[in-house]
C-alpha cells in the first residue's frame, strides 16, 4: 500500500436499496398498511453505511481517503465493490471480501420532505473486528474515522472492547481519531447493551465524536429519550430540544474524554463542543488544528442551508465529511461547522447518499454567494448571539466569545 491518504474511514458498510417515492405517495406510515400497494418510481441502488457515505463524500470533496470495510462473497458484495471502484479504483482496495458471509443491506423508505426509515440486514458487518485494521493501512494517515459501532456486533460486545483497542492502536501511530454512532433497534441485543459503559471505556481515544442528538441521548439515557419522542408527538422532535440540553449532553461527553463533541440535529444544524483543556488537546493527534486558540472552548451552532430536499440518506454523513475535510484544511472552528451543514445540504438535493457531493470548491462558492439558511426548530436559551459576520450562533460560554466581552 504505496498511496498517501490523509483519512482512513472504517466501520460498517451496505448495499443501499432507494425506491424514489413521488410526492403523491405520502408519508412513509401511510404506505407501510399491510395489504395496501404504494407505486414508486426506480430503485436508485448505491452504497450506503458511514464508510461509503462518509469515506466517498471525503473523496468527492477531494481529501484522499481510504475505505476499510467487510462484505460476503455475494451478489451484492460484488455491487458493493463495483460501485465503489466507480468511483475511483483505489476506494475499493481495502475492502475485505469474506467467504460465505452474507453482505449487509438496507432498503432505505425515504419520502420527499420527510426522514427516512430503514430495514437493515447487518450481514458481515457483525463479524468486523480489530485485527480487520492493520498498522500498514493506518500509516502515513493524519485522521481515522469510525463509524456505526452500534450495528456492527463485535464492536460493542465486551463494552466496546475490541472498538477501543481499533481506536487506540490509530491514537499510538499518532492519528487524530472521529467515531460517529447510530441508534441500534431497541428491541435487538444491541439495543440494550451498556451504551454509557462503552462510551466510557472508548471516548478518551476519540478526539472528535458526532453522533446524533437522538442516538446519543438513547444511549446516556434512554428514559429522556423516550420523553422528548412523548412530548414531541407527532412534531418534528427537535422542536421540544433547546441549546441547554445540548450543553448538557455534550458536556458529559467530554467528561468522559473526548476533545470535540458535534451534534447532529437534522434539519436544524450542528452543535459543536470542544474542551478548553490544552493538556487534552495534546493528545489530539496529527490533525490538531495550527490555529488551536479558534478551536479551544468553544461552543456553537450553525443552521442549515435551505434547499429542496429529495431525499435525507446519509445527510449526517455527509455532514460530517464536511466538519472532517474542514478539520484538515485547517480552517477554524467556525467556518468547519458552517462548511458541515453545506455539505450536508448538498447531499439532500440527491436521493441517494453521495452523488450530490460536489468538491470543495463549489460547496465554497455556494456559501460565499449568500446560500439561504433555514431557521432551526431548536430554541437558543439566553445569551445566545447571532453573529451575522459568521454565520453562527455563539454561545455565551465560548472561548472567544468571552474574549470579545472582556
Amino acid at each position: 500500500m504505496t498511496a498517501v491518504f490523509d483519512v482512513v474511514v472504517a466501520g460498517h458498510i451496505c448495499l443501499d436499496l432507494i425506491p424514489v417515492i413521488p410526492e403523491k405517495a405520502g408519508a412513509a406510515s401511510q404506505m407501510l398498511v399491510p395489504g395496501t400497494l404504494t407505486e414508486v418510481g426506480p430503485a436508485v441502488l448505491s452504497t450506503g453505511g458511514a464508510v461509503s457515505n462518509t469515506g466517498l463524500a471525503l473523496h468527492s470533496l477531494g481529501i484522499p481517503t481510504r475505505l476499510v470495510a467487510k462484505v460476503g462473497d455475494d451478489l451484492f458484495g460484488r455491487a458493493v465493490i463495483d460501485l465503489v471502484g466507480k468511483r475511483d479504483a483505489s476506494l475499493a482496495a481495502g475492502m475485505i471480501v469474506s467467504p460465505g458471509e452474507t453482505t449487509s443491506y438496507t432498503v432505505v423508505i425515504s419520502p420527499p420532505g420527510t426522514d427516512r426509515l430503514f430495514l437493515h440486514c447487518p450481514g458481515a458487518n457483525h463479524t468486523f473486528q480489530a485485527t480487520d485494521i492493520t498498522v500498514s493501512q493506518l500509516q502515513g494517515a493524519r485522521l481515522f474515522h469510525f463509524g456505526y459501532p452500534p450495528i456492527m456486533r463485535r464492536m460493542w460486545k465486551d463494552d466496546g472492547a475490541e472498538l477501543r483497542q481499533i481506536l487506540e492502536q490509530a491514537k499510538l501511530l499518532g492519528l487524530t481519531t472521529s467515531l460517529d454512532m447510530v441508534k441500534p433497534d431497541p428491541n435487538s441485543e444491541a439495543g440494550r447493551a451498556p451504551w454509557r459503559t462503552l462510551l466510557t471505556n472508548v471516548l478518551p481515544f476519540v478526539d472528535v465524536f458526532l453522533p446524533s442528538l437522538e442516538e446519543i441521548l438513547y444511549m446516556l439515557d434512554r428514559s429522556r429519550f423516550e420523553s422528548l419522542l412523548v412530548q414531541a408527538g407527532s412534531e418534528n422532535v427537535f422542536s421540544v430540544v433547546d441549546t441547554a440540553l445540548l450543553e448538557e449532553v455534550a458536556s458529559t461527553l467530554l467528561g468522559m474524554g473526548t476533545a470535540a463533541v458535534g451534534l447532529k440535529l437534522g434539519d436544524s444544524g450542528l452543535y459543536l463542543q470542544t474542551t478548553a483543556d490544552p493538556e487534552r488537546w495534546k493528545r489530539f493527534g496529527a490533525a490538531c488544528p495550527s490555529n488551536l486558540a479558534e478551536w479551544m472552548g468553544r461552543e456553537l451552532f450553525a443552521p442549515c442551508f435551505e434547499v429542496k430536499v429529495a431525499g435525507t440518506t446519509g445527510s449526517g454523513d455527509c455532514t460530517i465529511a464536511g466538519f472532517l475535510a474542514a478539520l484538515l484544511k485547517g480552517l477554524n472552528a467556525p467556518d468547519a461547522m458552517i462548511r458541515a451543514v453545506g455539505v450536508g445540504a448538498c447531499n439532500v438535493e440527491h436521493a441517494d447518499a453521495t452523488s450530490g457531493i460536489p468538491r470543495w470548491e463549489v460547496v465554497e462558492k455556494r456559501i460565499s454567494e449568500g446560500w439561504p439558511r433555514l431557521k432551526p426548530v431548536v430554541k437558543t436559551t439566553a445569551g445566545w448571539t447571532w453573529k451575522q459576520g459568521l454565520g453562527i450562533w455563539v454561545s455565551p460560554k465560548d472561548a472567544k466569545a468571552k474574549e470579545a466581552t472582556a
